[in-house]
């Protein structure tokens, strides 16, 4: 077997932000069999470079293939190598870690796969990828690579009994970008890990009797020893108080948040009161468990943290960002079904639209949300135009009424 020339080639370096491991080789100018793990490396573009996973193989693969190739089912499936071979016809390089099928698998065709010594034949015509150099890094997580978490970026630490449910819709759109661009980071920490007796269990029948089952406080307490404890810990609960856009506002501008999602009846009382836990509500209504609800509070708080939306002034624009109800929107086309946007809002005179956006965003909450106008209306309106808001609210409301009659 011809030994590999010692000539590392190294790939291309991704966003230094993704902090995503890459696959190098070296490679010889023949080579016809599969290379073993000496010749292969991980690099890190913060940690630097690291020997690859035992086992792991540089094998052929290319057209006129007739010998085994490696199984690309492990750690680092989907992190393709191409190199540039001298001689060599449809030089594809893999890594592989086992896998499913065990290492190596017999060939396309039905031939056998190589031996122990990795036998193997490459045939000597040119294919159309020959001396193609590519790197396809994977974003999946890696069994046996675990990828850092960025320094500083807002954590949340989630207590969950189905961690598989995380990141969910998290993981898409916006908030899945910037996830992996490390603006925050997300770790889930699994409550039947810490649970009791051979079976694990987190629950007990509650006290002095009834239906269901509570989390015993031993269990929530030895999963919550996981967390950051410099990070605030709130519990999402239907008796909470209600989760508002301000306090989302106040979690995006520290360091995170540690969750518990609550399942069964609830938690032990005793370890919410000893750990000073807060209990939040998204809503008047009950859920079967607290990951729903985790991931709207995640999402309402990640979304106003720097650099995560592409147009940052839309967050003044919106619905609570001054105590009030957003204004109506529309966009094209002019008319649709025989309705027409407002003459205002076309109008091009900017002014007259943010006067119209303003009175419609005070009638909207005055009417849908007494609540929010009360709180807004003690410090920003004075009652002579409370008066006509009020007059404006309930003629709207009047006309509504009449249509449905």
């Amino acid at each position: 077997m011809i030994q590999p020339k010692e000539r590392a080639h190294e790939p291309r370096s991704a966003d230094p932000g993704s902090g995503a491991w890459h696959v190098g080789w070296a490679a010889a100018p023949r080579v016809d069999r599969p290379v073993r793990s000496a010749g292969l490396y991980l690099r890190h573009p913060h940690l630097g470079r690291a020997a690859a996973p035992a086992g792991a193989k540089l094998g052929p693969r290319g057209r006129g293939v007739r010998g085994g190739f490696p199984c690309h089912r492990g750690p680092v499936a989907g992190a393709l190598v191409a190199g540039r071979a001298s001689g060599v016809a449809g030089r594809v390089a893999q890594l592989a870690a086992g896998g499913r099928h065990g290492g190596l698998r017999s060939g396309r065709h039905g031939a056998p796969a190589p031996d122990a010594a990795g036998a193997g034949r490459v045939s000597d015509t040119p294919s159309k990828s020959h001396g193609r150099l590519t790197i396809r890094p994977s974003l999946k997580p890696r069994e046996l690579i675990t990828e850092p978490q960025v320094k500083g970026a807002w954590t949340v630490n989630i207590v969950t009994l189905f961690p598989e449910a995380f990141p969910g819709t998290l993981g898409l759109s916006l908030t899945g970008k910037a996830l992996a661009e490390g603006l925050w980071n997300l770790r889930t920490i699994p409550l039947r890990e810490h649970g009791i007796g051979k079976h694990r269990n987190v629950d007990d029948t509650p006290a002095g009797g009834g239906a269901g089952m509570v989390i015993r406080p031993d269990v929530m307490a030895s999963a919550l020893d996981q967390a950051d404890p410099r990070l605030p810990v709130l519990y999402l609960s239907p008796r909470g108080r209600p989760f508002t856009q301000a306090r989302a506002r106040a979690l995006a501008e520290g360091p995170g948040a540690t969750l518990i999602c609550g399942r069964f009846e609830g938690v032990d009382q005793r370890v919410l009161e000893a750990r000073g836990i807060e209990e939040v509500s998204i809503g008047d209504y009950v859920l079967t468990g607290g990951e729903l609800a985790a991931q709207v509070l995640i999402d309402a708080t990640v979304r106003l943290i720097p650099r995560v939306l592409g147009n940052q002034a839309s967050l003044t624009e919106e619905s609570f960002s001054e105590g009030l109800l957003e204004h109506p929107q529309y966009t094209r086309p002019a008319e649709w079904e025989g309705r027409r946007i407002p003459d205002v809002v076309m109008s091009g005179n900017h002014a007259a639209i943010a006067a119209w956006r303003r009175e419609q965003a005070e009638s909207l909450t005055k009417e849908r949300r007494p609540d929010l106008w009360r709180a807004f209306a003690e410090t920003q309106v004075d009652p002579t135009k409370d008066r006509q808001l009020s007059g404006a609210s309930d003629q709207s409301r009047g006309y509504r009424e009449h249509e449905k009659d």
